[in-house]
């Protein structure tokens, strides 16, 4: 199953604080699960053919290999203080997905 979270920082997050942690903390502590097949983080640098700013401003994609394992990995002390502090500087949607195949 791949997971789609789309998020703007809340007021007063500062981008590079946010990007710092990003890279410190929540990819390599996702990426150790043993239920994560992948899982990487995107800034938003616009909208294709468009000046608009784009309506969300991350993206992640989270490749999960197995989901009954995922609950139990998110339910561990260590995941739940890394959603605690992600919590504390996003305002988040996560989009669950299946593949259209012919």
């Amino acid at each position: 199953m791949r997971i789609f979270a789309l998020f703007n920082l809340k007021p007063g997050v500062d981008p590079q604080a946010y990007a710092q942690w990003a890279r410190t903390v929540d990819i390599p502590t996702v990426n150790a699960l043993g239920s994560i097949a992948g899982f990487r983080v995107f800034e938003a640098t616009g909208l294709l053919g468009s000046d608009a700013k784009p309506p969300y401003g991350y993206i992640e994609v989270i490749d999960v290999a197995d989901m009954d394992q995922f609950g139990r990995d998110v339910a561990t002390e260590a995941m739940q203080a890394v959603a605690a502090a992600f919590n504390e500087m996003v305002d988040v949607t996560f989009l669950t997905t299946r593949e259209i195949t012919a």
